[in-house]
């Protein structure tokens, strides 16, 4: 099994380092790993561009530092020079369905069609943060 869903977050990379030995301790003693594949590190700060010591799993396996990473449905973490998230892909995803919908209905739609198309999808993205 693995350990899915967990955000280590930490004041530098010695620390998080630290934590990342003391998870990895702990899903040990719960009979779970951390997956390497799934795993990536993003720095953020004043100094988020500059290059990083690797950080290593306590099986001696590195975790890659990314400029961003995907959590859970649609949250997209941003590496800059303070925290935050970013929803341009449910943006993308919204208007590629908008798109979509539009381009089968044409102009011959009424009104109130096109509206409840353009809600319903905002809807169904809204629902998938």
């Amino acid at each position: 099994m693995y350990a899915d869903d967990i955000i280590l977050i930490a004041p530098s990379v010695g620390v998080l380092r630290k934590l990342l030995h003391k998870c990895e301790q702990e899903l040990c003693w719960l009979g779970m790993s951390i997956n390497v594949k799934k795993s990536c590190c993003l720095r953020v700060g004043p100094h988020c561009d500059v290059a990083c010591a690797n950080i290593t799993t306590s099986c001696g396996e590195q975790l890659p530092w990314v400029k961003e990473l995907r959590y859970l449905v649609g949250v997209y973490l941003v590496q800059s020079g303070h925290f935050r998230c970013t929803i341009h892909e449910h943006k993308k995803s919204f208007l590629r369905s908008i798109n979509a919908n539009l381009g089968k209905v044409g102009c011959i739609a009424p009104e109130e069609v096109t509206l409840q198309l353009v809600f319903r999808n905002a809807y169904l993205c809204y629902c998938l943060v």
